[in-house]
């Protein structure tokens, strides 16, 4: 339980399906004691919160501090990532390497069978495997950040949300008058609610940071930079230059302290190379699917096959625009979650003005 919205009525139509409930609270992030984060996600008020609804719909709740783990799988990762010259998923990261993993620890030391939280994502039955599915609400679904869970935790979750729109978890958070019903939503990750990913990334660099030089397609300098941190691929706006056209960052080189820019032709890609993979077990190989490679409702067919080294390559049916190493791609079919894998590479496409010739 956040203390958010969505968290505190999964609990409550859990308890109205008639579910002996246990909330459950994790302290992630320490935040200054003013009011500057106040009604950001995991703001100092949301562990509260989340007792406080505990205590209005009667059910007991427990906080666990998992501060440092938090640190060493979160924090620390996304840091580096941008001052290696990619763009990090931290929710991913987040579900994977800290809440679902934790969960299940806590749900066996509490003797509770089953664990439910307040993602907008479904699980369904199919030949007695518990299938990962996209939620209704295709403005909120989430199931892009869950997308690598094993069996061992899917055939325990429950998503009491998956059915549900936004409009109408809030209306039933109204209807029952529940703490924090009339909570805003943050857009900024919980542990950067500033939105201000480079001065959150100066701040714990130390010596790593990389000052140095914008090029253009030419390699001829165009201007200075304080860090190729603060840039990411497919980046338009503040780049601090005019080159007479509508320039965006291609590369980030910081080994170099480069920082690459170019047009939007030169960010389309064919495909790319994965790691991390995970894949379905139902999933042959290569097989054909649909991709998203940015947390989006819009995916494209691609086929997904090996390589020799075992790593997952995946190829667009089209040339597509910003796939950006850090971030993960997912593969959709319809709307069943097949698995997904950590871009580590984009194959620029061979012909950045035609579409891709298909391949079936």
């Amino acid at each position: 339980m956040s203390g958010g919205v969505d968290s505190s009525v999964a609990a409550a139509l859990l308890l109205r399906q008639g579910f002996d409930v246990v909330g459950v609270t994790l302290h992630l992030w320490d935040y200054p004691d003013d009011d500057s984060v106040r009604g950001r996600c995991c703001a100092p008020e949301d562990v509260h919160d989340a007792r406080r609804v505990a205590d209005v719909l009667g059910f007991p709740h427990f906080a666990f501090d998992r501060r440092e783990l938090f640190r060493t799988e979160v924090v620390e990762p996304f840091v580096d990532g941008y001052l290696g010259g990619v763009t990090p998923s931290p929710c991913v990261r987040c579900n994977r390497g800290v809440k679902m993993r934790e969960l299940l620890g806590l749900a066996n030391r509490l003797g509770a069978a089953q664990i439910a939280t307040g993602h907008y994502a479904r699980i369904v039955q199919e030949g007695g495997m518990a299938r990962l599915y996209r939620g209704r609400d295709p403005k909120k679904d989430q199931s892009y950040f869950l997308h690598m869970l094993p069996q061992e935790i899917l055939s325990r979750l429950i998503f009491p949300l998956g059915e549900l729109t936004k409009a109408e978890v809030r209306q039933e958070a109204l209807n029952l008058d529940l703490p924090g019903a009339q909570k805003g939503e943050s857009q900024e990750l919980c542990f950067v609610p500033t939105g201000r990913y480079d001065a959150f990334v100066a701040d714990r660099a130390g010596d790593r940071l990389r000052p140095g030089t914008l090029v253009d397609a030419a390699g001829l300098s165009v201007g200075e930079h304080t860090g190729t941190h603060g840039y990411t691929v497919g980046q338009r706006h503040n780049l601090g230059v005019a080159l007479g056209y509508r320039a965006y960052v291609v590369a980030v080189e910081p080994e170099k302290g480069i920082v690459r820019l170019g047009r939007r032709e030169q960010l389309l890609s064919s495909g790319a190379k994965l790691a991390e993979a995970v894949l379905s077990d139902d999933f042959a190989l290569p097989g054909e699917a649909e991709v998203a490679v940015r947390y989006s409702p819009q995916t494209v067919p691609c086929q997904i096959s090996r390589t020799p080294q075992g790593t997952l390559q995946v190829t667009f049916k089209a040339p597509l625009a910003s796939v950006v190493p850090g971030q993960y791609a997912v593969f959709y079919r319809g709307e069943r979650v097949l698995g997904g894998g950590l871009i580590i590479e984009s194959v620029p496409a061979s012909n950045a003005h035609e579409p891709l010739e298909s391949l079936a």
